[in-house]
């Protein structure tokens, strides 16, 4: 399969939510279960930096270092061979580049909309700070982090190795198939918050719709900081109809 993108994502803050997978089943793309970690169903707030973005090898004028905030969930999907291959869904995606949004939603049919954003990063000796802000729906919205500078190995089984080692997006289609690409990257390091430090000033319901409004003043489950990495994202391709499947081997 071709490469569509290549790109670096950095400084990735990830904070997690524990939800009823009945919330989520309308966003569900055919063929697919959700992946839990020990029992539990998430729902990850993502911002992070992308960087050095190059679409089929080339770079787009001006359109080359830019912040994503997006809420997603983890899903899984079974081979016919049984293996599983790990992705997420996305709920919608927020980049400042109307030119980016546009180019996902053609492509990939992903929820991507245009705001502004911006971000800062602050390294010090003891401390690395990290924070993405957005404009929406008339008021701002942003998550902070405060970490120790240096980042450490993803310890394995771990919830931070489930909710980082995801290598497939899926999208659920206007016509109800499903898309699936996949997205290759090294494994990441993290960085350990200073006393579990960090700052989640969002609208829930204003970025995501009244269904998600409850998360606003929900408890997050967990906090962390990856360095992330150089990313390839593949070309997509439609998934074959489970039903129809079923019928051709029956």
């Amino acid at each position: 399969m071709a490469v569509f993108l290549t790109a670096e994502w950095r400084k990735l803050i990830m904070a997690q939510y524990v939800v009823k997978p009945k919330r989520l089943m309308p966003y569900l793309p055919r063929g697919l279960e959700f992946d839990l970690y020990e029992g539990r169903c998430y729902v990850s707030l993502v911002a992070f930096l992308f960087d050095r973005v190059r679409l089929k090898g080339l770079p787009i004028p001006f359109h080359t270092r830019f912040e994503e905030i997006n809420l997603r969930f983890y899903v899984k999907r079974r081979e016919p061979d049984g293996t599983i291959k790990r992705g997420v869904v996305f709920i919608r995606e927020f980049v400042p580049r109307a030119a980016i949004a546009y180019v996902a939603r053609c492509f990939y049919e992903e929820p991507y909309v245009a705001i502004p954003t911006n971000h800062r990063i602050e390294r010090r000796s003891n401390n690395l700070f990290v924070q993405y802000n957005w404009n929406l729906g008339g008021r701002s919205h942003s998550i902070a982090v405060n970490a120790n500078p240096t980042p450490s190995d993803i310890a394995p089984g771990s919830e931070e190795e489930f909710i980082t080692e995801h290598y497939w997006g899926y999208t659920k289609r206007v016509d109800g198939s499903t898309l699936a690409y996949e997205v290759q990257h090294p494994r990441w390091q993290t960085y350990k918050l200073h006393d579990e430090k960090y700052r989640i000033e969002v609208d829930m319901g204003i970025l995501y719709g009244s269904e998600f409004a409850f998360l606003t003043e929900e408890w997050v489950s967990s906090v962390l900081l990856a360095e992330g990495s150089a990313v390839s994202v593949f070309n997509g391709f439609r998934l074959p109809n489970p039903r129809v499947a079923t019928l051709a081997n029956a």
